[in-house]
């Protein structure tokens, strides 16, 4: 019998790095890091579904004045970092300003933020476990300079399948460390 809404895709393991960090999976399937400069989720995309949506709840603690969150489709353990397979476009309301731009090099962008704010994101990602072009869209929320909304799309051109991805922050192109919650569900 077919399982209709959202369910929650525990990973079958996590890893993360960054001076001081950690990791957990929760008896719910949410991951808690704290101190992390990458954390990576696998095995949350399986043959049981064709697309996932992902809620993360984070917050920068390098103590910069601003971060985003990146992330790359991994396979087996496995991060694809081939820049050119990655494009994103970007439509964003930031203080007064309300701008757009392009990305390659990460799949994409799930949020911005600024240096002690929270910010959370609601990213859907469109068949990553199908041996096909994999899309994205993300929609954000952050405290970064007073109240900002950032709308992303994205695709990933190569037609391979993904059991999971990795996330990390950067500022300026240097690595941030972060705490948060993320969880994976599959519909």
């Amino acid at each position: 019998m077919p399982i209709n809404g959202l369910v929650v895709m525990t990973p079958t393991s996590i890893a993360s790095t960054g001076t001081g960090n950690s990791s957990s999976i929760g008896a719910n399937g949410k991951v808690t890091f704290s101190s992390c400069a990458t954390l990576s989720l696998n095995g949350v995309f399986t043959s049981s579904y064709d697309n996932y949506m992902v809620s993360l709840n984070v917050k920068n603690t390098t103590g910069t004045n601003g971060f985003v969150t990146y992330y790359r489709l991994r396979a087996s353990g496995t991060d694809n970092s081939t820049a050119s397979s990655y494009v994103s476009q970007t439509l964003y309301a930031d203080a007064t300003a309300v701008g757009a731009s392009r990305g390659t090099s990460n799949l994409g962008t799930f949020d911005d933020g600024g240096s002690g704010n929270r910010t959370g994101s609601t990213t859907f990602i469109f068949a990553p476990y199908l041996a096909q072009p994999t899309a994205w869209r993300s929609m954000a929320a952050s405290g970064y300079a007073s109240g900002s909304i950032y709308d992303r799309a994205g695709t990933h051109n190569q037609s391979t399948a993904y059991d999971g991805f990795t996330i990390f922050w950067t500022f300026g192109g240097s690595p941030v460390k972060s705490d948060g919650v993320i969880t994976v569900y599959g519909f």
